[in-house]
């Protein structure tokens, strides 16, 4: 396995773009959705976050079934996607994240939603007893439709074992996915890079994600998510520069021919760099969001959400053309 993170900067960002243009012309994707933290109530302890809180903290938050309805009515009337993630809440059973869901495809069945990340689903299916198989197949026949890609982190044993020591192994993260896509569900995958991870460490994760999309095609997008460290345990560590966030952008797109988008995730990177990483391999800016909490959190600068006129001026400004999407990629109009 050959180390692209060695390879010239400027080089790869052409190589990259290149291959962007060859799948997507000038077009770039963006989406009206809304993100959902139904709890920061958590039992993992993981080194990088900044967001998890205990059971009795004062400061936590958790959100019933109709406090999210409510949340999603006073906020997110154009949105087209609901992204549902949160923490591996102590004492809620099964039955809430089901009726969750059934909740929200009931009242807004015109939503695409995409929920909870291959941790959330292995901590359920332990929670309920149940093979993760039938915990999505009960989750797919609720309303779930889509799987977000976040928990993967670094794959390398090494790594986990020093930033999420208690999180799931990288068997078990592609397990979970590799489920999901045999039950129909398409999924997104992620990569959390700038702490302690090798050029190496982040080729080995690019290649693991890389041969599951080649056994499943279940792969919609991947996300690389650069690292911020306040407020955390890693909180020593230095920020990625931008050199690193957009070589691994660009990476990420070589090594990933097979997935067909690779975001510019604008709340990690900020909205500046990841204009620039339009033209370094991505082809999809995410969405409006409306409220990001998890990284910001972790100290980001970014905006906690952006209108879709100020996602278009973004890509206009690269000089490409902004395609409103839903969550599978169809344009909307």
């Amino acid at each position: 396995m050959y180390d692209l993170f060695k390879e010239d900067f400027l080089v790869t960002g052409e190589k990259a773009d290149a291959l962007r243009r060859t799948m997507w012309d000038k077009k770039v994707f963006y989406v009206n959705n809304l993100h959902i933290n139904y709890t920061d109530i958590c039992v993992s302890k993981c080194r990088f976050c900044a967001f998890a809180k205990d059971e009795g903290d004062e400061s936590a938050v958790f959100m019933d079934v109709d406090d999210i309805i409510n949340y999603v009515s006073s906020k997110a009337a154009n949105a087209s996607e609901l992204h549902i993630v949160g923490g591996l809440h102590p004492s809620k059973k099964f039955s809430y994240y089901i009726d969750m869901i059934k909740g929200l495809k009931s009242a807004f069945p015109e939503k695409t939603i995409k929920a909870f990340s291959a941790v959330e689903i292995d901590y359920f299916s332990s929670i309920a007893g149940l093979p993760v198989a039938d915990v999505l197949k009960r989750f797919k026949n609720a309303g779930l439709e889509m799987m977000p890609g976040g928990g993967a982190e670094i794959f390398e044993p090494r790594v986990r074992k020093e930033i999420c020591p208690e999180k799931i192994p990288a068997e078990r993260w592609l397990e979970v996915h590799e489920t999901a896509h045999k039950e129909g569900i398409l999924t997104n995958a992620t990569m959390l890079y700038g702490h302690i991870e090798t050029g190496e460490d982040k080729m080995r994760h690019l290649e693991k994600i890389r041969e599951l999309q080649e056994k499943t095609k279940g792969f919609l997008a991947f996300i690389p998510l650069s690292f911020h460290p306040e407020n955390t345990f890693l909180s020593h560590i230095k920020p990625a520069t931008g050199m690193d966030d957009l070589m691994t952008v660009a990476v990420s797109r070589l090594v990933l021919d097979n997935v067909p988008h690779i975001k510019a995730y604008w709340v990690m990177l900020g909205e500046k760099t990841a204009q620039i990483a339009l033209r370094f391999g991505a082809d999809d800016l995410d969405g409006t969001i409306i409220k990001e909490n998890i990284t910001h959190a972790a100290g980001a600068k970014s905006s906690q959400g952006l209108t879709e006129d100020e996602l278009k001026n973004m890509i206009l400004a690269a000089g490409l053309e902004p395609v409103k999407r839903d969550a599978f990629y169809r344009t909307i109009s």
